[in-house]
């Protein structure tokens, strides 16, 4: 889990990001003691929980949850203060937790652990189209036994939802003359071994098959891509799967409805 620390006192935020490391959850902390070079740091950088002050210097904390929320959507918020009067506002932007000051590694890890239930009900899989592609089961990176498996998830997450016959898929991620037969029988095989890590993540319904036609059920799926489609966060800065020549049409058509 990428957690960001933020408080405007430097002793506290010592004692917040200690607290917050102690977490075996825990992959990165990024630490700040200004709104504004948070933000500026959560707009090119994944962030799943944060642990923010309150009362602090400038836009302060109330304002700093609603922005990160608006660039991430998914991330959970926790506040940290010593102020009991700011709770009901807290709560009525949604935030996961409120911690009175001084917080112990024990009051973090109830609020993570908090978070990670709270997230085992929601959208198991969560995939990142801008940039790289990737595939995350409850913030676990998924691992493929073939990349030709990944770049067919990534193909039918490109469909968003829409089916596709096993020759357009042939036709996309085999974009030459070769031997048709032998892509279908290859394609069978990738689908057998996408059943297979999905079913091994928890999440084997996801793939739908219906006669000749192949699709997702995305209502299982958390994705950046849709979430921008939808409400235009997070921004789009030009990359859209970019290890995928065929992505490069969306990554197109993504430039032009951004530049209006």
């Amino acid at each position: 889990m990428n957690v960001i620390a933020v408080d405007d006192e430097p002793l506290m935020l010592y004692a917040l990001a200690k607290a917050v490391k102690a977490s075996p959850d825990i992959t990165s902390v990024a630490e700040f003691t200004s709104c504004e070079d948070t933000l500026e740091w959560a707009q090119h950088n994944p962030v799943d929980a944060a642990f923010l002050d309150i009362d602090m210097r400038g836009m302060g904390g109330l304002s700093l949850a609603q922005k990160l929320m608006e660039i991430h959507p998914d991330c959970k918020v926790v506040f940290c203060t010593g102020y009991e009067q700011y709770a009901v506002a807290a709560f009525k932007i949604r935030v996961s937790g409120y911690l009175m000051k001084p917080i112990s590694a024990k009051d973090v890890q109830e609020e993570i652990d908090h978070i990670k239930g709270v997230r085992a009900m929601e959208k198991p899989l969560m995939v990142k189209c801008f940039g790289n592609f990737e595939v995350y089961v409850h913030d676990e990176k998924l691992a493929f036994k073939r990349t030709k498996t990944k770049e067919l998830l990534a193909f039918l997450i490109d469909r968003k939802g829409a089916g596709v016959t096993g020759k357009e898929i042939c036709a996309r991620l085999w974009q030459d003359d070769g031997d048709e037969e032998k892509y279908h029988n290859y394609l069978r095989q990738l689908f057998l071994d996408l059943r297979q890590t999905m079913e091994a993540a928890g999440v084997g319904d996801i793939v739908v098959q219906s006669n000749y036609s192949y699709s997702l059920d995305i209502e299982k799926i958390d994705c950046d891509y849709y979430t921008y489609l939808k409400t235009g966060k997070p921004e789009f800065h030009g990359e859209y799967m970019i290890q995928y020549s065929w992505a490069e049409e969306t990554c197109g058509l993504l430039w032009e409805n951004n530049s209006y």
